[in-house]
C-alpha cells in the first residue's frame, strides 16, 4: 500500500424504535494518508463539517482482525474503540455539547490485500446508556496508484 490513499466511509444508522423506515447511508470520501507500524494500518485524514468552521483531523487504527480506533480531534472530540464482542465506552464532543456513547461491536470483518484494506463494522450505538441505533460501518482504503477507485453502496454483512 502506498503512503497516498482515498478513503471511502460509508455509515448507516437504523433507529432502535423505527424498524420499518428507510434509511440511507451518509457516506465520505476523502483523500488520506497510509502507514503501517508496528503490524498496525493507520489511515489519517481531515474532515470538513457543513456549516461549522474549521477542520476534525481523523486517525484510523485497525489492529488484526477484531479491533478499530476511530479518534477525532478538532471541531468535534473522541476516540472510538471497535472491538468484536465487547461494549465500550467514550465520551463525544461535539460543537453542541458532550455525549456519553457507549458502542457494542456486534461484528467485524477486515480484509486487508496489497493496494486495499476493507472493514465493515456492526454495532449498537446507546447514548447516556440508552439504547440509540444499531449502526454499519464500512471502510475501504486503496492506493491512489491503483487506479481503480470506487465507491462500494452494499452495506449487508
Amino acid at each position: 500500500m502506498t503512503k497516498d490513499v482515498l478513503i471511502s466511509i460509508s455509515g448507516l444508522q437504523m433507529d432502535v424504535l423505527e424498524e420499518e423506515k428507510e434509511y440511507e447511508p451518509i457516506e465520505v470520501v476523502a483523500p488520506a494518508n497510509y502507514f503501517l507500524k508496528n503490524g498496525k494500518h493507520y489511515i489519517l485524514f481531515d474532515e470538513v463539517t457543513e456549516g461549522i468552521p474549521g477542520i476534525t483531523k481523523n486517525r484510523i487504527k485497525i489492529t488484526g482482525e477484531d479491533a478499530l480506533e476511530v479518534m477525532k480531534s478538532g471541531v468535534s472530540n473522541v476516540h472510538m474503540v471497535f472491538e468484536k464482542n465487547k461494549k465500550n465506552l467514550t465520551y463525544y464532543q461535539t460543537p453542541y455539547g458532550q455525549l456519553l456513547i457507549g458502542i457494542h461491536t456486534k461484528e467485524m470483518e477486515v480484509e486487508v490485500s496489497e493496494d486495499n484494506i476493507n472493514v465493515k463494522v456492526g454495532y449498537i450505538l446507546d447514548v447516556n446508556h440508552e439504547p440509540l441505533a444499531d449502526c454499519q460501518i464500512r471502510i475501504n482504503v486503496k492506493s491512489k496508484d491503483a487506479g481503480d477507485f470506487q465507491i462500494t453502496k452494499n452495506m449487508d454483512f
